[in-house]
């Protein structure tokens, strides 16, 4: 067992499929009671408070007195309700939270199911990546943050993020942990696994679809169509569309993004004395573009120059990286 792991759980992962014959109804409702609330936030405080090498299992007492019950016989029949599914009685008659009442616990204690978080405006430093101005502007919306430009009112993103981030970083932190947060999604993400079931995450890549929002409106602006519509015309522009069939988490996003944390890429960065985690999703640098090589079979072909040096990194329709290329431009 590791540090990190929380005591009782030996008998928590079962391997297989979901058992799609437990009925969520029933799971939510054991859920509408303040006792049984109280009862969860007590025992995930006893694994908050416990030392590494203690036991944070509860006693019925234990349990009893950190809610507001009444009578004990009352309690017992909430905590019947409870066990099993969402805690469970170790073998000396006292009770831990399973996997499901640890989730449900610390997302009640986060304000995941009950808050609406509203941010005022926050400039952003880094320059538009449409029109080039320093007008980005980042707006939170019921837990949603939205990054766009006031100079020549395009949306650059809008993502979602969890109100325990919005609550919990002060607000000159707030954009660094809403880059993070989402940095990690997308390697998740093209690492095949998806960042809100674990379940596999299948990605592919194409042209991407008129309609770009997904997933309760995430989406990212194409910056390339800028720039491609000042050379004078706009390609249709591949996309990369991530999907999880188990649980429904669905993403788009250009396929720059999605290569970032490639090896080669953070190689090339640090080896011209830059960190590409510096660079914002919102703007990832003008260096980088786009081309589709081949439909049949897909291949994109994912550039970035710096200081006269080229990395061109192709990608498949899966998302495998299948080629890497570096050259030299010689300045004119």
């Amino acid at each position: 067992m590791s540090a990190n792991d929380a005591p009782g759980d030996s008998g928590d992962a079962v391997a297989g499929e979901p058992d799609h014959d437990a009925d969520p109804t029933d799971a939510f409702a054991v859920l509408g009671n303040e006792v049984r609330m109280a009862a969860l936030r007590a025992l995930l405080a006893a694994e908050r408070e416990a030392s590494p090498d203690a036991d944070a299992a509860l006693t019925f007492s234990e349990l009893f007195e950190a809610t507001p019950a009444d009578e004990t016989a009352g309690f017992a029949y909430h905590l019947r309700q409870l066990t099993d599914r969402f805690c469970r009685q170790t073998d000396d008659e006292r009770y831990v939270l399973t996997y499901a009442g640890r989730e449900v616990a610390r997302a009640i204690r986060a304000g995941t199911y009950t808050d609406s978080v509203d941010v005022d405006p926050i400039p952003v430093d880094d320059p538009c990546p449409f029109c080039g101005a320093a007008d980005l502007v980042a707006r939170g919306t019921d837990n949603y943050v939205a990054i766009g430009c006031e100079a020549c009112d395009r949306p650059t993103l809008t993502l979602p993020f969890p109100p325990g981030g919005h609550r919990g970083h002060a607000r000159e932190n707030l954009l660094e942990a809403f880059d993070r947060h989402h940095r990690h999604r997308l390697a998740l993400l093209a690492d095949g696994v998806c960042p809100e079931c674990s379940a596999p995450a299948e990605a592919r890549v194409g042209y991407r679809d008129d309609e770009t929002t997904v997933d309760g409106g995430e989406s990212w602006a194409d910056a390339t169509e800028a720039q491609d519509a000042a050379a004078g015309g706009v390609p249709r522009r591949p996309q990369v569309a991530f999907d999880c069939e188990h649980c429904g988490c669905q993403l788009r996003s250009p396929v720059t993004l999605s290569v970032l944390e490639h090896p080669a890429v953070v190689a090339f960065y640090h080896r011209h004395g830059v960190d590409v985690r510096d660079r914002p999703l919102w703007n990832v640098g003008e260096e980088w573009r786009e081309q589709v090589v081949s439909e049949e079979p897909w291949c994109v072909r994912v550039s970035t120059r710096l200081d006269g040096d080229v990395l061109s990194l192709f990608v498949a329709e899966n998302l495998e990286v299948v080629e890497t290329r570096e050259s030299s431009v010689k300045a004119s």
